[in-house]
């Protein structure tokens, strides 16, 4: 059986990160056509809520919602994410395997430790991945371009997705994570739960959406500088 090569990739520490950061996104790539995966580094087990086997079973149930066509985890162990050789290789392995062509990434700041650690092992990975004497198994490969997920952080974005048509199916896969949403009590753990969670992420991407004109977007942060080809194509009125 024939290899799916991803054209995007979402890599996150643990299962429903990229549904609150990204999701409509991912929804969005995955309705224009492009193959869109999700790798989650942990199977969430220090979790406050639920259990590995419902946040697995949560976890499909949100990919199907989402369209993605891959998900996998490495199962690394939850709030103990470390940028080690050996997890670095791990996703050489993956990135070799699936040659995504774009890789999305957490904001390299971050409440939990794992959220900010992940995006620095990933980085170190892609690069590995790419360097032709690494024997890891598999063909070099390094993805072309690496974006950052601006998540309920104050930084100015790069740019903004545009997840109007979205943003009922990003709800919808936020859901689909009925053990870590539903039906909680507020706790000191968590700090979603002392709020409506829902309203919550509505009310961000409305913000982001306002930015650019539209219902509600998503932020993103690139460290390259962004090229123009056709300035009449700028979006995003100015006055």
């Amino acid at each position: 059986m024939k290899t799916i090569k991803l054209d995007i990739l979402a890599i996150a520490a643990h299962r429903d990160d990229v549904e609150i950061t990204l999701g409509g996104t991912l929804i969005k790539m995955a309705e224009k056509g492009y193959k869109v995966g999700v790798l989650d580094l942990t199977r969430g087990e220090m979790g406050s809520y639920g259990t590995p086997a419902q946040r697995e079973k949560e976890a499909r149930k949100a990919a199907q919602i989402m369209g993605v066509c891959l998900r996998e985890n490495l199962g690394l162990p939850d709030s103990k994410i470390e940028n080690t050789y050996e997890n670095r290789l791990k996703i050489v392995r993956f990135l070799r395997k699936y040659k995504p062509e774009l890789l999305i990434l957490p904001y390299w700041k971050g409440r939990h430790p794992d959220h900010y650690k992940t995006p620095e092992l990933a980085y170190e990975a892609a690069f590995l991945s790419g360097l032709n004497k690494l024997k890891a198994g598999g063909e070099k490969h390094r993805p072309r371009k690496i974006l950052y997920s601006l998540a309920y952080y104050d930084e100015k974005p790069s740019f903004v997705v545009d997840i109007t048509e979205q943003m009922d199916r990003k709800l919808e896969a936020i859901r689909a994570y009925s053990s870590q949403f539903m039906n909680l009590k507020p706790g000191q753990e968590v700090p979603f739960t002392k709020t409506d969670v829902f309203e919550s992420i509505r009310s961000y991407n409305r913000y982001f959406g306002m930015m650019i004109q539209k219902g509600y977007g998503e932020p993103y942060l690139m460290k390259e500088t962004m090229e123009v080809e056709d300035l009449l194509a700028l979006g995003v009125n100015s006055i």
